[in-house]
Formats: C-alpha cells, structure tokens, sequence
C-alpha cells in the first residue's frame, strides 16, 4: 500500500502545518463529516450552498486525525482541545486536493492500469460493467456513482490502497475539464462510450463535445483508445485516424464491423442475449439489463478485458453477474401488477430514445411515459424535445404524460407522429401527475419516468411507489 505522509501533502499543496505530526501516514480521504471514521483526513470544500472548510472541527470530533482547511483564522482558535490532531492550512482546499490526488497517482506509476471511461451517456453503466469484467482477474477499483468532476475523481484516486485496476469515470459540462481530469487520473486506456447532445447548449455542436471528449487522449503516453464504432462521429474520427501511429483505436459495435461485436441478438424485457465476437473468439452472452444500449456497454467491457488480458470464461462471468448503479433503469414490479422502470437519474435525446425503446419491448402490456424536460440543451432545446416526441409517436407508447417548460414540444411532435391527441396529458405539478395515475395506472401497466435530474422525477416514481404498496 502506498500512503501519503503529512509532510508530502505540505510540500505538494505549498500548506502550511499549523500543528501535528509531519511523518503521519494518511490511509483514508473524506469530505463529509456525517461519513468520517477514525483517523480519516478531512478535506474541507467549499461548494455553493456551504463551506466545508467551516465543520474542521467537527471531523475533528467526529474522529478525523487530519483536517485539511483554508480560510480559516487559527491564531483566533484555541487549539488544546485538538493537541493530538494534524491540522494544514492551504491556499485553495479544491486546488489541493487535485494536488494530492496527482501525487497520489503518481505513487503507483505504471503499477496500477487506469482506464478512463468519457462520452456523452452510458458512462456509469458502463465504467460499472467495465469493473465487473475487470474484477474476474484484478484488484479492482472503480468510481463510486458519478463523482466523476474535478472533486470527485481526486477523492477515487484518494482512495487507492493496493488495486491493480482502477476504472475512472470523467464528466465535463465545458472545454478543459476533461484536460483536467486525465491529468490527475493519467489513463493507459481511455474509453469512450458515444457522442451525443448532453451539455450541447454550453458546447455549441456535437463535433465541439467530441473534441471536448478526446481531451482524454492529451496526457496519455501511447494511447490505447477504445470507441463505440456504431456511432457517427466516433467512427469518422476513427475512419480520419486510422492510420495514425500515434493512437492505437479499438472499436466495438453491433452494425459496423468492429473488434467486438454482438451478432444473433435477442432482446427481451428485462435481459438480452448475443453471440460476442472478439478476435478469434465466439461467447455466448445473457447480459441482466435490457436494451441495444447495454449490449454495447457489455461489448466495451469485453473489448477492455480483451486488451488487459481476460479469457473469454472472465469475461462472459463479469459481463452475466454485473449489477447497475443504483438509480440508473431501477425496475420494481409492484404486487398488483405494474411495473415502474424509474430512469429519471438524467437525460438527453440519446438515453430518452433509448428508454422509450426499452418500453416499447413489453408489447403484451399498456405502455406510460412520463417524461419531462431535458436540460443544458441551449439552443437546440426545442428541436431535441421535438425528436423525443417523435420516438414517442414512433414506438407505439400508449399514453404520454409530460411536465415541463419544454415538454409540450414532446407532446406536440408525437401527436404529430399519429398519437391520439386524448392519449396525451400535460401536467403543471408532481401532484397532478401522482393524481392521474393514481386514477388512471391499473395491473399489468407499465410506467416509464425519465427527465433530467433536476426534475426531480425520480423522487416523483418512488412517491408513486409507495401509493400502491
């Protein structure tokens, strides 16, 4: 295990101890107080709503043996009660702890495989797959959820202890965060899942956000880059680099001809099965998650395990045994019936024509979307509302229910696509939707939400939930 001293912390950040024991190891990284075990080195961050760097006293109490702050005034403080705790005051707590997650990387060198998991959607059911497979033949660490900005990438690298794998989810809203994040994470393999239009309002076109995405590749020594090969833009770029030395590309994909494929594909309501073709071998594969989407999650993590060296029995064991994050297409099967699939974590264009696909396989079974608005789309909000409408009228969903500013655009287009106009319902409140459905939902329904987070639909299912139980 490779532990980071309190003087190395001090040298790295430019801090200064105030008080402690400059030879302490520190073993565990936190920034939430309600979460601190014995001996935890607190960092304090400041966000939006509160400073961190304000409950230093608290970790301290709470068991923390190290509490890293700024902005403090220590000279007003009486320090007694804490004579036996490590206190660093530095500049910037944020810019720290991308100091001592890079420093932290750097310990493991080229001991520790980081592959870094980039692309517009699928990231976290992908990098969870990915460690899966992985799992099967290494020590493997992976991103928790989807703490995969500027904080919550440092705070993975953080928790490092002896894995010889570690997957690593980047997200960025903006150019140079993913610059930023493979930086500290310094990948041997960058993965990237597809290019769509999440955050297309701050980029501005969908070949800006592949440009933003490839940002993975910058601080990478001879990169091996892994790409889904069905998708428009990654295979040009694929196409355009082909012959570039530099870059080594592999591709998965189920229509174009790719290093990993999925061929025979059946697709049933809850699971799928395929043939998987990689190099010279065929595996038979039933992936526990339905939808075309997630069989190019299990591609990719095949074409990962492939590379790092995976027989083909690891591979089929982590890619039939994975389980999603929690929040990402929860399916609950309630006793009088109906099903829920609650989706509702995020959404673009991309992840809502793909859930609506899902919901379009129950064909025995009255099929609800309840759908509302995706967010960080800018200018192109109107026209990407319209399309999802469009899936809507194209996938035979039975009644549509919205709320939103921009949702009546959904329900528009997909009167538009021949929907019945009565089959249509747009709410102005979370209250109406529930009272609908409470009036409207009966057994053998089932019911997709799905909006971007700060809808608050996944909230708006679970309450759903617990009216029928």
């Amino acid at each position: 295990m490779k532990f980071l001293k309190v003087e190395n912390i001090i040298k790295v950040t430019k801090g200064v101890l105030i008080q402690g024991d400059k030879n302490f190891e520190c073993e565990n990284f936190s920034r939430d107080t309600r979460n601190i075990k014995k001996d935890d080195t607190f960092i304090g961050i400041k966000g939006e709503n509160f400073d961190g760097n304000t409950l230093w006293k608290e970790a301290l109490d709470n068991g923390a043996k190290v509490v890293i702050v700024q902005d403090i005034n220590f000279e007003h403080e009486n320090l007694e009660k804490y004579k036996d705790k490590i206190i660093i005051k530095v500049q910037d707590t944020r810019k720290a702890l991308i100091e001592i997650a890079t420093l932290k990387r750097a310990l493991y060198g080229k001991d520790l495989k980081v592959i870094g998991v980039t692309g517009s959607v699928g990231k976290t059911s992908t990098k969870d797959i990915i460690a899966n497979v992985l799992s099967k033949k290494y020590k493997t660490l992976k991103t928790e959820g989807n703490n995969n900005n500027s904080v919550g990438l440092p705070f993975t690298i953080l928790r490092l202890k002896d894995e010889e794998v570690a997957v690593i989810e980047m997200g960025m809203n903006h150019f140079g965060e993913i610059d930023e994040l493979t930086k500290i994470a310094k990948p041997d393999l960058a993965v990237i899942t597809n290019i769509g239009t999440s955050h297309i309002g701050n980029l501005g076109s969908r070949e800006n956000i592949l440009k933003a995405k490839l940002e993975i590749l910058n601080s990478m020594e001879n990169p091996i880059v892994i790409v889904n090969n069905d998708n428009d833009l990654l295979h040009k770029w694929k196409e355009e680099n082909s012959e570039n030395r530099k870059i080594q590309i592999k591709t998965f994909g189920i229509k174009n001809s790719s290093d990993a494929m999925a061929k025979d594909i059946i697709l049933e309501e809850s699971s799928s099965s395929f043939k998987l073709f990689i190099k010279n071998e065929k595996i038979d594969i039933t992936i526990p998650v339905a939808g075309e989407h997630f069989i190019l999650n299990a591609l990719c993590s095949a074409l990962v395990g492939n590379t790092l060296g995976l027989c083909k029995e690891e591979i089929q064991e982590g890619i039939e045994n994975f389980t999603l994050t929690k929040k990402r297409m929860d399916i609950t099967k309630l006793k009088n019936g109906i099903t829920v699939i609650n989706d509702a974590y995020n959404a673009s264009y991309e992840s809502m024509k793909a859930s609506l696909e899902n919901l379009s396989r129950y064909k025995n079974n009255r099929k609800i979307a309840i759908l509302g608005d995706m967010f960080e789309l800018g200018n192109f909000q109107e026209e990407l509302h319209k399309k999802v409408g469009e899936e809507v009228g194209n996938k035979g969903i039975d009644i549509l229910i919205c709320r939103g500013e921009m949702s009546q655009n959904i329900i528009n287009s997909a009167v538009e696509k021949g929907m019945e106009k009565s089959k249509t319902i747009f709410c102005k409140s979370e209250e109406e939707i529930l009272k609908i459905l409470k009036e409207l939902v009966k057994s053998g329904d089932v019911l997709l939400f799905k909006a971007s987070n700060g809808m608050k639909f996944y909230e708006t299912a679970n309450k759903f939930i617990k009216m029928q139980n």
